[in-house]
């Protein structure tokens, strides 16, 4: 973990796409009236003949993306994650994923970090949303280099695919000639007496947690899941094996986020201990993302408490 240089996964949005834009011309963005926040303002300066901004309507921007994609194009709709999976669930479901169209939604806003924007713009439920709508991938990448090549696999990637972007500055995590596989996650730390199993925004907590822990003898393996949908199974069970007790770390409700995709894992093929750390079945509230990490009780020392509690079980 590099704590070094700071920089926001959306951060790297506009320059990402301007770049994939230059390399092929069928590539098109869309936009809710969201791309000042969303830092895809570079794009549309660049290509303004292949932005397409349809206003505060979620729904009919799903609906224009499949439209556009079903003559050749590639088509990135962008805008808050609770708006493109909550309010526009049925347009996904029935206009992009069930005929399988080469739409790449690009959620900004994960979770409970919204600024103090409050529950109705909290995304809470989205990956329990799309993790169950059949031939949609489910990605959350971890830092700003993750972003971009997680950017830059969609781009070549057939068929429907959601990416879930953090807001707010993070720490590097994956070394700089990275290069994202669907369906592979990566080892951060070694460790072999229990394993946090994390993504997206609240990694460094879960590293430091995982600090923590060794400096009181436990070893903690961290594995970061970017790939929600499809899962690395293989990596959930060498670890359910290995160190014979899982925590996972959502930043969303614990039923549908991280934690179930786990649990399915381990009910299937290797049954071993779980815990899930996550928002317990509650909506969100207005404030800091410091706020907001210390009411959910997902603050680095929170976590650590809470793998130290189920060791005692």
């Amino acid at each position: 973990m590099s704590t070094s240089n700071r920089i926001a996964p959306r951060d790297v949005l506009g320059k990402t796409l301007v770049e994939l834009g230059e390399q092929d011309p069928n590539i098109v963005v869309l936009d809710a009236d969201f791309h000042s926040p969303g830092k895809i303002t570079a794009f549309r300066d660049r290509f303004p003949e292949r932005f397409v901004e349809v206003g505060i309507a979620e729904q009919n921007m799903m609906s224009i993306a499949a439209g556009i994609s079903t003559v050749g194009f590639t088509c990135f709709a962008s805008t808050i994650c609770v708006f493109c999976t909550r309010r526009a669930c049925d347009q996904l479901t029935a206009s992009i994923a069930l005929p399988n169209l080469n739409v790449k939604i690009i959620g900004l806003y994960a979770g409970l970090f919204v600024g103090k924007n409050g529950a109705t713009h909290q995304s809470l439920e989205d990956i329990g949303i799309t993790r169950s709508i059949a031939n949609l991938t489910v990605v959350q990448p971890v830092d700003a280099v993750e972003t971009r090549e997680v950017l830059r696999y969609a781009a070549h990637h057939k068929g429907p695919m959601y990416m879930r972007i953090g807001r707010d500055p993070v720490p590097q995590f994956v070394p700089d000639d990275y290069a994202f596989k669907l369906g592979r996650s990566i080892t951060l730390r070694a460790g072999n007496d229990v394993t946090l199993i994390a993504y997206g925004d609240l990694m460094e907590n879960t590293v430091r947690a995982a600090e923590s822990l060794a400096r009181q003898g436990i070893q903690a393996r961290v594995i970061n899941m970017s790939s929600l949908k499809p899962l690395d199974e293989q990596a959930v069970v060498l670890a359910a094996r290995e160190t014979g007790r899982i925590v996972t770390v959502d930043n969303h409700n614990i039923y549908g986020g991280l934690g179930s995709a786990v649990a399915e894992v381990l009910a299937e093929q290797h049954p071993a201990r779980l815990r899930r750390v996550g928002v317990r079945d509650l909506f969100g509230k207005s404030g800091t993302n410091e706020q907001m990490m210390k009411r959910f009780g997902l603050r680095a020392e929170d976590i650590a408490q809470q793998v130290l509690d189920f060791l005692k079980t």
